[in-house]
């Protein structure tokens, strides 16, 4: 086999043994799990902001971030339910680039996947701790969930993930929301098909074990843009786009029909910029139609303390060092007039 065994890692059991989170912080989560479940199946009608920077690369520019989003959180409670994201796995396109905390805790340094496994697991308790947020990643390696399946409140599957057969029954297997974006292609049955299977009961090989998956009725669409054999951004935000996924969404039979808007990635042709606007139309859509103002939940964000992104090694704090991200004082500003407008 042409790979070299470096090491084992210890299994998720070991790690929770090693980086125990409390009883009080488990309530939170629970609590808060409960909340983000009564959103998707209609019982609250706060709306869901998922939002924080495009990756989580600094233990203390994300948690100087999410900080400054409990302080907002407070004054929006009442209409906004606020997930962060703390992205710690990135997909990359072409297999080069920044793959995330998990591999590399300092992006100067080399991989090394253990400390990568605890850094995240330290950063998400510690933003518990402190903000008593619990948070959002992209499940990009499905075998990993378990590391920090007692932290997290979302998971999102991403474009390149959707198809694949261990995300879609894994994420039957998970508690908690899942979202499930669309494929790069923009094929809505591709999705549609990713959430009927993770809503289902599946048996299925995890981590070595023959594992019963009980269906997760959470498991929802994520809009996120697509891109056409020119590759071209094209956008599926619109009004026409989310009547289509509302008339699609009645002609199968699935729990709890529902979408996230990602105002970034194909949508906005990752001019960042751009998200004011889409968020501001989505939610006018929102608006004029009862059956989209049921469907859609709430909005997905890439935002940071700076505007823009950086290359590794520039060292701007709280800059993205991968998609350009809204800054702090335009996110703020945002989160506020989506507040007014609901």
């Amino acid at each position: 086999m042409n790979m070299i065994f470096e090491k084992k890692l210890a299994i998720p059991m070991e790690v929770k043994e090693m980086y125990p989170i409390s009883s009080h912080l488990s309530e939170i989560v629970e609590k808060r799990a409960v909340e983000l479940k009564e959103i998707f199946d209609g019982r609250s009608d706060k709306f869901l902001l998922i939002i924080g920077p495009c990756s989580a690369d600094n233990e203390e520019s994300v948690i100087d971030y999410i900080t400054r989003l409990r302080g907002v959180q407070e004054k929006v409670s009442d209409k906004i339910f606020i997930v962060p994201r703390v992205y710690t796995n990135k997909p990359r396109t072409t297999g080069a680039g920044y793959k995330g905390m998990l591999h590399q805790p300092d992006p100067t340094e080399k991989p090394d996947l253990f400390k990568g496994i605890v850094a995240i697991r330290k950063l998400l308790m510690r933003v518990l701790e402190e903000t008593e947020f619990s948070c959002a990643d992209e499940m990009l390696y499905p075998e990993n969930y378990k590391y920090l399946d007692d932290l997290l409140a979302y998971s999102a599957v991403g474009a390149r993930s959707v198809e694949d057969q261990q995300h879609r029954l894994t994420a039957s297997g998970i508690e908690t929301p899942v979202g499930m974006k669309n494929p790069t292609s923009g094929d809505i049955d591709v999705m549609m098909n990713s959430i009927m299977a993770a809503q289902n009961k599946h048996t299925f090989i995890y981590r070595g074990w023959q594992a019963h998956s009980q269906g997760n009725p959470y498991a929802h669409a994520i809009l996120r843009g697509y891109v056409n054999k020119h590759g071209q951004s094209l956008p599926n935000y619109h009004y026409e786009d989310l009547i289509h996924l509302y008339e699609t969404y009645q002609e199968r039979a699935l729990a709890n029909p529902a979408a996230i808007v990602d105002t970034n990635h194909a949508n906005s042709g990752k001019q960042y910029l751009e998200q004011i606007r889409i968020a501001k139309e989505v939610l006018h859509s929102r608006r004029h139609s009862p059956e989209i103002a049921g469907l859609v939940k709430g909005l997905m964000i890439e935002s940071y303390i700076e505007d823009g992104a950086q290359k590794i090694g520039e060292g701007i704090y709280g800059k993205s060092i991968t998609d350009p991200c809204l800054g702090w004082e335009k996110s703020e500003r945002l989160i506020y007039d989506i507040a007014d407008s609901l």
